[in-house]
């Protein structure tokens, strides 16, 4: 299967879940600031058994044929989302799981990684969404503190709309890999239920994302990389 094949399928899935979500009237606001007229809510997948087995089916044939054999060590997965789609993944591919916290927890052993050291290991970093790739670096900083090599991040989605996310993770050293985007998602789209007025609001959004940002409300520029 190609990569353009599991992107479709994943789609196809978010579609089965409800997780395509459009608003022409009120614009949600995206966790990293951006103002946007479609919000996915990748964890829908989470809950129905068949839906979480298709996608952890199709995250290990990406990560197969991404990864070649003895390239990884452990998966991490990113508070909270990103939790249990890396241990479905783990299991699949007989990989250490890890998972690491936002921030140190603040008692006990203050620990920002859980599930066992990470030293010296090859770590894939996973979470449910990806927008600028903020929050991505902030977990890479905990995994590579903690002692691990982190040189790829896994999303079920990335909301590739937005500019600055590739930049900014490979200027950290970081590769993203997605298993599918706002392409997938228009091409899925057809037969699984998008109106054509909601795939219509959603490609005059993906024209000029940053200024449908600005007149709505949201963020009107990049954040500053750090």
């Amino acid at each position: 299967m190609s990569t353009n094949e599991v992107g479709r399928e994943v789609a196809k899935l978010l579609f089965r879940a409800g997780a395509i979500h459009v608003s022409r009237q009120q614009p949600f606001i995206l966790a990293a600031g951006w103002a946007s007229p479609v919000y996915v809510d990748v964890r829908l997948l989470l809950g129905d058994p068949d839906l979480r087995q298709s996608v952890s089916d199709l995250a290990a044939r990406y990560a197969g044929a991404a990864f070649p054999p003895g390239s990884l060590d452990a998966i991490a997965g990113a508070e909270t989302a990103g939790i249990p789609f890396a241990a479905w993944l783990a299991d699949r591919l007989a990989l250490k799981l890890r998972y690491v916290r936002k921030r140190p927890l603040g008692i006990g052993r203050n620990a920002q990684v859980e599930g066992g050291p990470v030293e010296g290991l090859r770590v894939l970093l996973m979470d449910d969404l990806t927008t600028d790739g903020g929050s991505k670096l902030n977990f890479a900083r905990g995994l590579r503190a903690a002692g691990a090599e982190v040189e790829h991040v896994l999303t079920i989605f990335y909301h590739d709309a937005f500019p600055g996310a590739d930049a900014r993770l490979q200027e950290a050293g970081l590769t993203l890999h997605a298993l599918a985007n706002w392409g997938d998602v228009l091409h899925a789209g057809v037969g699984n239920g998008l109106a054509p007025e909601d795939r219509a609001a959603i490609k005059h959004f993906l024209a000029d994302p940053v200024a449908w940002s600005t007149r709505h409300g949201g963020r009107a520029r990049l954040a500053p990389r750090t």
